[in-house]
Formats: C-alpha cells, structure tokens, sequence
C-alpha cells in the first residue's frame, strides 16, 4: 500500500498545533485560524475518529491579554502570563467546539507526569477514557506550574510523547511551513519541498534550523526530534501548513500534503517507549568498545566491569543514558544501582563487585530495562 493511502485508515489522530500558527505577531489569538482548525477536527471526529488537539499558544494568549510586547523571560513571569492564557485559550475552545456538538477536555502535563511510570500508566489510562466518551482532549504542557527542570520545552515533543502514550495512528504537527525541505524556503527560492521520509538520517538532521521566533519554542530540529520518537513508537507523522485549505482532511485523504515521516516496521513495545521516551536521563553511564559492542550487536546487558566513568547522582531504579569514549549515547536503560555504588563497583567483575558491596551482584542496567539505539 502506498505510504500515504494508508493514512486513510488512521482511526486515532494526535493534532499539534504551534504558537505561530495560533497567534498573530501581536501574541492575541488567531480566531479565524482557531475557527479553520476546530472545523477540521470536528469533520474527523464526525467520520468517527478519535481526535487529540495538542495546542500551543497559553503564553501567547496570555501576553496578548495583558498587553505585553514581548515574552516574559523570568519564570514566575512565564507561568503568570501562562496561568491567564491557559483560561483564554480553553474558553475558545470550549466554545468553538460546542458549535459542532463536541465537548472539550482540558489536560494539563508536565515532565512528571511521565518520568513516574504509575503517574504515565494514570495519564495514559485517562486519555483512553476520555477518547472513549467521544470527548476532545486539548492537551498543553501545565506551563502554570512547570520550572526548567521538568518542562518539555516544545510541545512538538510533548505531542510525540502523547502520541506513544495512547497508541495513536497518526500524529500531524501543523507549523507556519510546508513541511520540511532541502534548504529554508525563506532565504532559498530554489527549496524543494521533501514529500516522504523513510529514516531520519543525519543528512536529514543537518536540513532542520533554529528558530528565532520570539514566540516559538520549538523549530524544525524538534520536530524531527518528535519524528523519531513516533516512528519508533510506529506512529507515521506528517509536518504541514496549518494554514492550507482543508490540511486535515487532505493528509488524511492521502493527498500529498506535507512532509510524511514513515513508521518503523519494527517499534518499541510500550514499556520500552515510556523508559526511551517518557523520562529525563538522571545520569550518564560511559563504557568500553566492548561493552558497547556486547549491547549493540549481541544484545546483552550492561555488566560493572565495562563502565569506565559514572557521572551525575541517581538512584537505583532511576534512567540514565549509556554513552561510548566519544560522548556519543547509544542506549539509555533503568539501573541497578545508586551512582555511590556504582562509583565503587565500575570496572570490576560481578564477584570482585559483590565483595566490594557486601550483597550478590546483577548487571549494572538489565538487557530487558534498556533501549539500544538502531
């Protein structure tokens, strides 16, 4: 099957939306666009999908509100102006979707809410239920109550990670650009528009700028970010126009809109995709070529005697990321033991590590609690 026919058959649909789509240059609300998108929704949602709306724009609407120039810069400034844009934002939305019969539910997260695995399982099951009911989850980071240590920074992220969490079919980030291209369309008349994308290689990689945009977060960097994420989660992802006519139907038609990128054949069970995907490394773990070479090509676990340097202060049970001599991370997995103990014990053998601490010793990250890179 062609790799856009098989949107047609997309039943649960994640939807982003970014802030400079939703919001004019001013930072106010773009209601004729707030308008198109709800509309779009509810015709999915009237051919019996299940749609998600992860939406941008709570700072946005908040410096609009209060009739500010610029983006606060401190956080408690941040989460204010967040705290009045949030209420801005679900009361149109509230509004716009009960033109179309449909109830909204407002759904605040933070990073928290997915590095613990009971509070990611409660999340998870909640959005299910709501999807269930028919209702429409309009989903944003809690940026009311986020501080820099737990926030996702972009909600391209956060919309990948919602995505994983429910199992969805497709996730769409709808952004101010075509897609993704060869060069910057902006400074580069001749940027072809990229239809398909198979792998995100680092030729890919390189195609993705910054942004510079003084209300965005994001960018193009973190949307292939996003991208990877969903197609080792098995989620196809198209970035497109939120602007368009009909962009929602059209993807979802099989039209060639957008920049489409493929699902992996072979992706991550959920377990592994909340330990890939759902925390933030709490340390770093550097290892020999040859425990490298025993986790990437014969699956093994990761052993004491093959870290070479423990950095950060973690405890047992806590993520951390396995890098190599280079800096390059390969695999991150749930370990063992605190950093305190594994300070102790790195480079030794598993009966020299044992005396070392007194108890019987087990691998440092277990094969079955790891992801490798692939």
């Amino acid at each position: 099957m062609d790799q856009r026919e098989s949107l047609k058959k997309a039943q649960t649909v994640v939807v982003k939306v970014g802030t400079r789509t939703l919001t004019h240059a001013t930072g106010k609300l773009n209601l004729r666009y707030m308008e198109k998108l709800v509309r779009e929704l509810a015709d999915l949602a009237n051919q019996g999908r299940h749609v998600v709306l992860v939406s941008s724009g709570a700072v946005g609407a908040g410096i609009g509100k209060l009739g500010l120039e610029q983006k606060p810069q401190s956080i408690p400034e941040k989460q204010a102006v967040a705290a009045v844009g949030q209420g801005l934002l679900i009361q149109m939305y509230e509004k716009l979707f009960a033109e179309y019969g449909l109830v909204v539910a407002q759904v605040l997260l933070t990073r928290d809410d997915f590095n613990d695995r009971k509070r990611y399982l409660n999340s998870r099951n909640a959005l299910l239920a709501l999807l269930k009911f028919g209702v429409v989850p309009v989903i944003n980071e809690n940026d009311t109550v986020a501080v820099e240590e737990i926030e996702f920074g972009d909600n391209d992220s956060l919309s990948a990670l919602v995505a994983s969490i429910i199992g969805a079919d497709l996730l769409v980030l709808l952004t101010d650009t075509g897609g993704l291209y060869s060069a910057n369309p902006k400074l580069d008349d001749n940027a072809q528009r990229l239809s398909v994308v198979e792998q995100i290689t680092p030729e890919i990689r390189q195609l993705a700028g910054e942004t510079c945009e003084s209300l965005a977060t994001g960018g193009m960097v973190t949307k292939l970010m996003a991208g990877e994420m969903a197609a080792k989660s098995g989620i196809p992802m198209v970035i497109a126009n939120g602007s368009e006519a009909d962009v929602l139907p059209r993807i979802l038609d099989g039209e060639d809109v957008g920049t489409l990128f493929c699902a992996r054949d072979k992706c991550l069970e959920s377990r592994k995709r909340w330990i890939a995907y759902g925390q933030t490394a709490h340390g770093r773990l550097i290892v020999d070529s040859g425990a490298k070479k025993a986790l990437l090509e014969y699956g093994k676990s990761l052993l004491p005697s093959g870290i070479l340097e423990v950095m950060g202060d973690f405890e047992q049970g806590e993520m951390v990321a396995i890098e190599d001599q280079c800096g390059n991370e390969f695999a991150r997995g749930l370990v063992n033991y605190n950093s305190g103990e594994l300070q102790r014990i790195k480079g030794l053998r598993t009966e020299k590590a044992a005396e070392v601490l007194q108890r019987t010793c087990s691998e440092a990250v277990h094969r079955n609690n790891m992801v490798v890179n692939s």
